[in-house]
C-alpha cells in the first residue's frame, strides 16, 4: 500500500548545494550546468538553510543585479522538510497543505551530521509512485 512507501525510497539523493554567499550569476549557472529546477543553500557547517528553485528566481529576474545578488535574497524564507523515514503520503498532505512542489529531506537526528539535505522529493515523485503502487495493487 502507498502508505508505507518512505521517502528515502524515492528521493532523489545527492542534494546540490551552494554557499550561503553564492551569487545569483552563480547559481543559476549551477542550475543549468546540471540540469535540476533547484538547490539547497547551506553555511559554512554543511546546514541547510534554504532552497532556490528556478521560480524563486523567475519571481525576482527583473530585480536581479546577477553579480551582487545573494543566495540570501533569493532563497524560499524557509525550508519545507520532511524526514527519510516519512511516507509518501505524509509528504503529499504537506505538499499540498504548503503549496509546494519539492521537500528537502535531511538527515535525522542522532544520525550522522543532523539537519544535512541527504535528498530531495518532488511532487511528481510521490505522484509516480503512488500511481505505480495503485497500477500494481489493481493488476493482482
Amino acid at each position: 500500500m502507498e502508505t508505507d512507501i518512505h521517502i528515502k525510497d524515492i528521493m532523489t539523493r545527492g542534494v546540490l548545494t551552494v554557499p550561503v554567499e553564492s551569487t545569483a550569476d552563480y547559481i543559476a549557472a549551477v542550475m543549468a550546468d546540471h540540469e535540476v529546477s533547484a538547490v539547497a543553500v547551506v553555511e559554512k557547517s554543511g546546514e541547510a538553510i534554504g532552497i532556490i528553485s528556478d521560480m524563486d528566481i523567475l519571481r525576482k529576474i527583473s530585480n536581479i543585479d546577477w553579480e551582487n545578488t545573494l543566495a540570501d535574497d533569493l532563497m524560499a524564507p524557509s525550508i519545507e522538510s520532511i524526514s527519510p523515514t516519512s511516507t509518501i503520503k505524509e509528504a503529499a498532505r504537506l505538499m499540498s497543505k504548503k503549496h509546494i512542489h519539492r521537500l528537502m529531506v535531511m538527515s535525522e537526528k542522532n544520525v550522522g551530521a543532523s539537519n544535512r539535505p541527504v535528498g530531495i522529493v518532488s511532487a511528481s515523485d510521490v505522484v509516480k509512485k503512488m500511481l505505480q503502487e495503485r497500477n500494481r495493487v489493481n493488476t493482482r
